[in-house]
């Protein structure tokens, strides 16, 4: 296996591909950059660590590990594959540094010979030329490719299969599900990320066309009956009835564990624990924008205030009376009246001279009237030329925004998160320091206010009303960044719901360990993109379609499309007996022809299209070999269920 990248994901992916597949992994990355001369730094966790040292954490480092490492040892993780998969017969990751992907550099990497070849830097081209080259080197390598831009991504997936089809004519097309897949760490991670800050709100993974809606429930207290257990249970949270935040900060916080993929009989047995459960299958509705136009012309709430709006009809108003009451003390028609009164209002009526008091002091009256309408007229001409002006200008937070998400960041990540939380219809304020940030044409579109600055600067938070959100979302690259601002919203609203973006594991422990002390009646979350990711993409390679990762606290369970022929563990079981608690489940069954599917069950069916997938399957149904399930597993079950390395060592 061989990847190639320049962030954290590449390097969580190749320990993902050697500890838990057993793979041998060669690892292609640039120049490492230096923090003070500790060594390689790229996600800021010492400084962040020194920050968090002022709240009371011990930190120390290893001098065989690069990375902080903040507090306690930390027990293994329980999602890992064991030693009997032959753990310790993996060879260390092989590590190769390079500017860019160069068709040297690849060959020198070994793609020749690679079974797979992951492409994870953060810029969309140089991912693409390197993909572009590498099928040319070898028409049947497997490539997983990280792509930002979707539709992008499809045509690249279609073009890169249709090459290595031409350059290997006898290659059978129904391979293909495994020869390219596209896939986006934002995509992947954004519905997880959205549901982390806000209390009940599902985890959404995609699947033909349908979103499927992991909601996390809360212990049931003592007296309370059972919660509907929904399609299936897929995992107990380490929280109760008497630790409701349970040990949520890390996969390795050294407290009780979740259970994923429980059986009847431990959920059952598990009264008072929070639950994951798979509780609805919806259609897909991509997010829009919502409309400006009702009709074919703009509202005038769109233009003009509703402070301007209500003076004018004021003014109006007092011209309509004035008009009647002329009507009603003159013998002339009413037409004769607006006539005057319109004169005497732009002040080009002749003096009532000679005339009796009454039409005297309407023509006064009238008069003042017109002075009123005049600055009103030019209100009314800046306001909207204002509006025009500021069509592409960002809002600002209304004045009394309250149960809001705040959140931190537009790049890719923030601005997938914000489309997940504006379809789950959460109002949202965001923070950016950089104008020119990928999220802010969305943020327009969508009609969020963005708040521009500086987050530890002081003023911004509270621009962005933190102190009446709901939740902080904190998702910029700099772990330094995200925890400032946590520490600051906590010190302006202790009971604010946080949740983090930090990369190290155990550095996520001591914040969470930390946050938690400090503010124990407050909900504190930390996430990693690249731990999400991670195992999506290592499945991609082993040459199996990833669906979707949700998060279960901090690890992670896996939804994938896996084909029941050649496979022992479905292959003539029924769905009952495939069922390995802890390990995998399957959900629901393909029903399509094995010649009409489509390879990529992640993305939306055309229109017209019937339903494809059978969900809430009966236990005794039988797998048959051309029958293709929907399954969820842990890493673990993912690892046991491709099974590469081991079926490689027992020929060899």
């Amino acid at each position: 296996m061989i990847v190639c990248g320049d962030d954290g994901l590449a390097h969580r992916l190749a320990d993902e591909l050697r500890d838990v597949y057993q793979e041998s992994v060669t690892l292609v990355v640039p120049e490492p950059r230096s923090v003070g001369g500790l060594g390689p730094d790229p996600s800021g966790t010492r400084r962040s660590a020194r920050l968090l040292g002022r709240f009371g954490a011990a930190v120390t480092r290893s001098a065989s590990d690069p990375r902080v490492v903040v507090g306690p040892a930390a027990p293994p993780d329980g999602d890992a594959v064991p030693d009997t998969i032959g753990r310790g017969l993996v060879p260390p990751v092989r590590e190769l540094t390079a500017a860019d992907p160069s068709e040297a550099v690849l060959h020198e990497a070994g793609v020749d010979a690679a079974a797979a070849l992951a492409l994870v830097y953060e810029d969309d081209e140089t991912n693409i030329r390197a993909a572009l080259a590498a099928r040319r080197l070898n028409p049947g390598l497997r490539l997983v490719v990280r792509l930002y831009n979707r539709k992008l991504g499809q045509h690249l997936e279609e073009l890169l299969d249709q090459a290595a089809l031409v350059a290997r004519p006898g290659m059978d097309p129904a391979s293909l599900d495994a020869s390219t897949t596209v896939l986006s760490d934002a995509d992947t991670t954004a519905p997880s990320l959205a549901a982390t800050a806000v209390t009940g709100t599902g985890k959404v993974v995609r699947a033909d066309g349908l979103l499927l809606r992991a909601v996390e429930r809360p212990p049931a207290g003592d007296g309370e009956p059972p919660a509907d257990r929904g399609i299936a249970t897929l995992a107990l949270l380490s929280s109760t009835t008497t630790d409701p935040a349970g040990e949520e900060g890390s996969d390795r916080s050294g407290g009780r564990a979740p259970d994923l993929l429980p059986d009847e009989e431990t959920v059952r047995a598990s009264q008072g624990r929070g639950t994951v459960v798979l509780e609805t299958v919806t259609r897909q509705d991509p997010v829009r924008p919502p409309r400006r136009r009702a009709g074919r012309w703009a509202p005038l709430s769109a233009f003009f205030s509703a402070r301007l709006r209500w003076a004018l009809a004021g003014v109006l108003t007092a011209v309509v009376v004035l008009t009647l009451v002329a009507w009603a003390l003159d013998d002339e028609p009413l037409v004769h009246a607006v006539y005057l009164t319109l004169l005497d209002l732009i002040a080009i009526g002749d003096p009532a001279h000679g005339e009796d008091v009454t039409r005297q002091l309407l023509q006064l009256l009238t008069s003042l009237v017109g002075l009123a309408l005049l600055p009103l007229l030019v209100a009314g001409v800046l306001e909207a030329l204002g509006t025009f002006r500021g069509a592409n200008a960002t809002l600002r937070p209304l004045r009394g925004l309250s149960g809001h998400v705040v959140l931190l960041g537009l790049g890719k990540i923030g601005t997938r998160v914000l489309a997940s939380l504006r379809e789950l219809g959460i109002p949202v304020v965001c923070i950016e320091e950089d104008p020119e940030a990928r999220g802010i044409p969305l943020a327009r579109s969508l009609r969020v206010p963005v708040v521009m600055g500086d987050v530890t600067q002081e003023g911004v938070l509270e621009t962005a009303k933190v102190h009446r959100a709901r939740a902080l979302l904190a998702l910029t690259s700099e772990d330094t960044t995200n925890l400032e601002a946590a520490l600051y919203a906590r010190s302006v609203k202790p009971d604010l719901r946080v949740a983090l973006r930090l990369y190290d594991d155990d550095f996520a422990t001591a914040v969470y360990r930390t946050l938690r002390a400090a503010h124990p009646e407050a909900l504190t979350r930390s996430r990693s993109v690249s731990h999400l990711a991670a195992p999506a993409f290592a499945g991609a390679m082993m040459g199996r379609q990833i669906l979707g990762a949700i998060p279960v606290e901090r690890r992670v369970l896996l939804f994938a499309a896996v084909p029941v022929a050649g496979n022992p563990q479905f292959e003539g079981r029924t769905v009952g007996e495939a069922f390995r608690p802890g390990v995998w489940r399957v959900l629901a069954l393909d029903t399509a022809d094995p010649g009409a599917r489509r390879p990529d069950l992640a993305t939306a069916r055309r229109a017209g299209d019937g339903p494809r997938l059978l969900w809430d399957l009966h236990p005794g149904q039988v797998l048959r070999p051309e029958d293709r399930v929907v399954i969820a597993a842990t890493r673990r079950g993912v690892a046991e269920l491709l099974g590469r390395r081991t079926r490689t060592r027992t020929h060899l």
